[in-house]
């Protein structure tokens, strides 16, 4: 009886070291995720600042092949919408600023948003590029080589059914509009004619907000996005040891937490228990009295 007390005990204690190292563990990757998140949330910030700029999209064309072997290649026209977001610091933040705008008007790129803020030493400069598709890679590959990049990435989302939507909507308002217009014609009643002209004017601010949102998809226009963030300042690098004690103390601390909930939920749990074995016993005392 007694050693199978102590194995269970070995048992308990062998879980409890287990739940420890895990935490500890998982204390220690988050260390290191921790300031590429950061930097996402920076990212975020920017693609935040930009919404109200004008979005760019692109096209591209390209033959699909179909199942029959007589019959020639389908053309599809696709538009697409095609981000870059990086995030870089550096040390040197008045040259590395010198270096971007440089490169921005080697590849005829377009600064659409702008924004510059912080004293010296600690400054942050914005940027939302519009560049052509063309010069696309051309501008990343040399904007990734400034400064230190904390983070970086590429997304590219397909637009054509957005666009299709877009044409469809216009057309079908452009129908509207035109029926209404014949009604006109037709005479009647100054109120009823005040409602159409009225629906006349809806339609027509409809189909401007669409011919805007259509814009943006001319070819004219066409550009990818860069989203480029610089950060003034030295990456400092935490040390193995410093991570260690911070990931030790963590642990310490939330581990000793969850053994004393732990600890109160299984107290309170006992007598849960013995308070309903008590009513269970009175239960049975009863019904045996009557």
């Amino acid at each position: 009886m007694q050693q199978t007390n102590i194995k269970k005990l070995k048992t308990l204690i062998l879980f409890l070291i287990l739940g420890f190292v895990l935490l500890f563990v998982f204390r220690m990757f988050y260390g290191y995720t921790k300031n590429l998140d950061e930097v996402q949330e920076q990212t975020q910030q920017l693609i935040e600042n930009s919404l109200n700029t004008r979005k760019n999209y692109a096209s591209k064309e390209y033959q699909v092949k179909v199942s029959n072997a007589n019959q020639p290649h389908v053309k599809v026209d696709q538009k697409y919408e095609k981000i870059a977001e990086i995030n870089s610091k550096s040390d040197l933040f008045e040259d590395d600023e010198k270096q971007v705008r440089s490169q921005i008007e080697l590849v005829n790129a377009l600064i659409q948003f702008e924004q510059k803020s912080g004293n010296k030493g600690y400054r942050i400069l914005q940027l939302i590029i519009g560049v052509p598709p063309e010069n696309f890679d051309a501008l990343y590959n040399s904007l990734v080589k400034i400064g230190r990049v904390q983070a970086k990435q590429i997304t590219k989302k397909d637009k054509t059914n957005e666009y299709k939507e877009l044409n469809a909507k216009k057309s079908s308002l452009e129908k509207i509009r035109t029926s209404l217009i014949d009604l006109k014609t037709k005479g009647g009643k100054i109120e009823e004619y005040m409602a159409l002209e009225n629906r006349i004017l809806e339609i027509e601010q409809q189909l401007q907000d669409l011919g805007v949102s259509l814009g943006d998809f001319d070819d004219e226009n066409e550009f990818c996005t860069v989203q480029f963030s610089l950060m003034e300042g030295k990456v400092k690098p935490i040390s193995f040891a410093h991570r260690l004690k911070v990931s030790l103390e963590w642990t310490v601390k939330i581990y000793l937490q969850l053994m004393v909930t732990f600890f109160f939920l299984t107290l309170f749990s006992y007598f849960l228990l013995l308070v309903i074995e008590k009513l269970k016993l009175i239960e049975r005392v009863l019904k045996k009295n009557d």
